[in-house]
C-alpha cells in the first residue's frame, strides 16, 4: 500500500474541502474556492469532473447547471470552446467573473501543493489518469468511487498504484474482493444513516485501523432527509458544539472529514490539540 496523503503535512486528522470553500461570489469547484479552502486550512481538495462532449476534462458536478450557471443545459453535450464561454453564478444568480476550469489549469495550479480527491470520475478514468500522467501528480491524486466490479477492473488495468477509497454505504460490500485485486486500497468512505450501521460499529472501525486503513467521514449536509453520518454534520458543529459533528467523527475514528465549513473545522481540530 502506497499512501502519500501526508505528503504535504503531518496533521493527525485531515480536512478534505468539499469542492473548496465557496459562498457569496466565490463559485464552488473553481480554482478561487480551492485556494481559499487551502488557505483555510485543508489538505485535501475535493472535485467533480466530467468530459465535454469534444473529450475535454473539466471541472464541475454535472446536474447543477441551472444552480451554478442559471441555464437549464447538459455540459456534457457542449464543445470546449462552448464551455469556456460560460460564466457561473454567485448565490444571488448574478453572473460572476468565474468560468469553468479545466482540469489541466487545477492541476497545474496546484501541483506540488496538496492532495486531489477526484469525484464522479466513472464515466472517464481513463482519460482523467492520462492527464494527471502527463502532469507527473500521481502521488497526489486520490480516486474514490463506489467499489462497482466495472470501476474496480478499470482502476486495476490502469491505474493500480494510485491512492483508492471505494466508499461504503452503510456497510463494507467489497473488501474482500479489493484486497484480492491489484489496487492501492488505502482505506474507505464511510456512508451511514445511524449510529447502528454496520460500518460505524467499534469491532469494524477496529478491523480497518489493523489493517492500516485510512477512514473518511463525511460531514457534508447535501440534504437534511438523507443524512451521510448519523447527524453528525457540519450543521450541528455549527450551530449546537463542534463537538456533536467533527468532535464525534473524530472519536470514533475517521481520519479525514470531508467539510463546507474548512476554517471553521480546521480551527476546531487545532483548539483541541487534534492538530497543530
Amino acid at each position: 500500500m502506497n499512501n502519500t496523503l501526508h505528503l504535504f503535512n503531518n496533521d493527525a486528522v485531515q480536512i478534505a474541502a468539499h469542492r473548496g470553500t465557496a459562498g457569496a461570489n466565490i463559485p464552488c469547484n473553481t480554482i478561487t474556492a480551492f485556494d481559499i479552502a487551502l488557505r483555510g486550512g485543508a489538505s485535501i481538495l475535493e472535485m467533480d469532473l466530467f468530459k465535454s462532449a469534444d473529450g475535454e476534462i473539466f471541472i464541475f458536478h454535472t446536474g447543477k447547471e441551472p444552480y451554478q450557471l442559471n441555464k437549464d443545459i447538459d455540459l456534457t453535450q457542449l464543445s470546449s470552446k462552448e464551455i469556456r464561454q460560460l460564466r457561473l453564478i454567485n448565490v444571488d444568480f448574478n453572473a460572476t467573473q468565474w468560468g469553468i476550469n479545466t482540469f489541466d489549469e487545477v492541476l497545474e495550479h496546484f501541483k506540488g501543493r496538496c492532495i486531489l480527491n477526484l469525484d464522479r470520475i466513472g464515466t472517464c478514468i481513463s482519460d482523467v489518469i492520462k492527464i494527471v500522467e502527463r502532469h507527473n501528480m500521481r502521488e497526489q491524486i486520490l480516486l474514490k468511487h463506489a467499489p462497482t466490479k466495472k470501476v474496480l477492473k478499470i482502476i486495476e488495468e490502469i491505474a493500480p498504484s494510485y491512492m483508492f477509497m471505494p466508499i461504503y454505504m452503510e456497510e463494507d460490500t467489497a473488501s474482500e474482493m479489493v484486497e484480492n485485486m491489484n489496487i492501492n486500497y488505502i482505506g474507505a468512505e464511510l456512508v451511514f444513516k445511524t449510529e447502528q450501521s454496520p460500518v460505524i460499529q467499534p469491532e469494524y472501525i477496529d478491523q480497518m485501523k489493523k489493517k492500516g486503513k485510512i477512514l473518511w467521514g463525511n460531514a457534508v449536509l447535501y440534504d437534511f432527509k438523507i443524512p451521510l453520518s448519523a447527524g453528525h454534520t457540519d450543521d450541528i458543529s455549527l450551530i449546537e458544539s463542534p463537538e456533536k459533528g467533527w468532535g464525534w467523527l473524530v472519536d470514533h475514528g475517521f481520519d479525514i472529514i470531508q467539510t463546507d465549513w474548512t476554517y471553521q473545522c480546521c480551527k476546531y481540530l487545532k483548539d483541541r490539540g487534534i492538530n497543530k
